[in-house]
């Protein structure tokens, strides 16, 4: 399987970084040795000083798909669920001034967290209304809905379906929004859609 990443996919999160609004999605991967293991802490890795957390909405395909058209994009998934995706914002601002990929910074070992408790879209009144936040320590840090995605789930579906083929138990992650920040050691990271907890995990 593989783990396909949309950055900047809400406004106020690429303001924050004072990145350009992207004309399109903008897409990088992890490989699966980047999901951190189940029950596991996350080691803050010793190359940085500076890893952030970013929660988001991840989509799980359940059908195979190549040049997916939107109208039936909503066909290739079943499930949502909630992780986040771990950046090594130092490194990462080294690689993106010398033009380098990013991997690095975003696709190392543990970078990737995949709740363990998936939504159906049956218990799910509408996907594109869909509430979603992170607590750091028991405060709430970022909140989101994806009605303020820039690119919908069924579009990102299509979009990222023109360049790979989609395979059953691929993941996407879809993109945070604002409030993203450094973790530290003992930081307790928990994540919500709606009331619902999706995951808890502890730095180390």
């Amino acid at each position: 399987m593989k783990i396909i990443c949309i950055g900047r996919n809400y406004t106020d999160h690429i303001s924050e970084l004072k990145n350009e609004k992207p004309e399109a999605p903008v897409i990088f991967l992890k490989p699966d040795t980047s999901i951190l293991l189940k029950k596991q802490p996350f080691f803050i890795p010793d190359f940085s000083e500076e890893v952030h957390y970013e929660v988001e909405v991840l989509v799980k395909i359940k059908r195979v798909g190549k040049h997916i058209q939107e109208k039936f994009a909503h066909k290739y998934y079943d499930e949502v669920g909630l992780g986040i995706d771990f950046t090594a914002r130092d490194l990462q601002q080294k690689l993106k001034e010398k033009g380098l990929p990013w991997e690095k910074a975003k696709a190392f070992d543990g970078a990737a967290v995949v709740g363990e408790k998936w939504l159906t879209k049956d218990s799910i009144a509408d996907i594109n209304m869909l509430n979603f936040s992170l607590e750091k320590n028991g405060e709430t840090v970022q909140k989101g809905n994806t009605a303020l995605m820039l690119w919908k789930i069924d579009e990102l579906i299509a979009y990222i379906s023109q360049f790979f083929t989609l395979k059953i138990g691929d993941i996407i992650f879809t993109g945070t929004p604002a409030g993203v920040g450094k973790v530290a050691v003992n930081d307790r990271l928990t994540g919500f859609i709606e009331e619902q907890q999706i995951f808890s995990i502890q730095t180390k």
